[in-house]
Parts: C-alpha cells; structure tokens; sequence
C-alpha cells in the first residue's frame, strides 16, 4: 500500500503533494479528536466503576472482561495519542508524508480497538445488569453493526464511485 489517501491525487484538487500531505494530517488529526472524545468517556466510565459499591459482586468473569476493555482502552489512548508524539518527533524535518501514512495505520488500528471496547463494555454491562446470554447477543449484534458500518458501507459506496 503506497500512500492510503491515493484517491486524493486524482480527485480534481489542485494541490502540491506538500499540501495534500497537509490536508489529508489535517483530516487525520479531526478522526483523532472525534475517538479520542469517545474513549475518554469510555475510560472514565471504566475507571470509576471499580470503585462503586457493586463491583465487588461482578464474577470472575465480569472482571476478566473488566480488566481487558480497561486495558483496551489504554491502548486506544496511546493509539490515539501516538500521531501527535510522532508529529512533535518528526516536526519541521519534511517527512509529512510519511507521518501521514503512519497515522492513517495507527488510527486504523484505534478504530477496530474503539469497536472492540465498545461493544465490550456493552456486553459487561448487559451480563451485569440482565444476563450472560443477552450480553452475547448484543455484543453479536454490535459486531454486526461494526462490520456493515464500518467495513460494509464504505465498500459499497467505493464500488458505486
């Protein structure tokens, strides 16, 4: 995969690769500011629970499970966080290009681990407050929406380009 935004080379714009290396930072730094706001609150609603009286009577499992969205949660903060350590790293040394590419891995990656610890804090929740069996269907059904919103949707309106 040579650059992840190559469309933009052929989409009409009248742009230096400088400045479309600009734009697409630009456009990276926004998908960033809009995760980073959904796993901040996904993080403190995490960190708190575990201090709330009723922690104490989740199961072994629910805490399993607790431990890892808590950990998943920490790594979609450095996830998040990690184009802009880059960014202070590599700033002014002309290598926008590269730090563009990187970035658009990293949130790729910030993005399946945000619908992991999404749907995983759907599923501790629904076991905790109903039942185990309930937790797995809307945790299935979360999957489901993940895979036809995120991954579904966008190939079907890139095919009809």
């Amino acid at each position: 995969m040579n650059d992840p935004h190559a469309d933009a080379q052929t989409d009409g714009r009248d742009e230096t690769a400088a400045e479309r290396a600009d734009r697409n930072w630009e456009e990276l730094m926004q998908e960033l500011r809009v995760m980073q706001t959904g796993t901040q609150i996904l993080t403190g609603f995490l960190l708190a629970v575990a201090f709330q009286p009723l922690f104490r009577e989740l199961t072994d499992q629910q805490r399993i499970l607790y431990i890892v969205l808590v950990l998943l949660a920490a790594t979609a903060s450095i996830l998040s966080l990690a184009p802009v350590g880059m960014h202070r790293v590599l700033f002014a040394k002309g290598r926008k290009p590269e730090l563009v590419r990187m970035a658009h891995r990293l949130v790729k990656a910030n993005i399946f681990v945000g619908g992991v610890l999404t749907v995983g804090v759907t599923v501790l929740i629904i076991d905790f407050t109903f039942d185990h069996v309930l937790a797995l269907i809307a945790g299935g059904i979360g999957l489901l929406a993940i895979l036809l919103l995120w991954i579904g949707l966008p190939l079907v309106l890139h095919r009809r380009r």
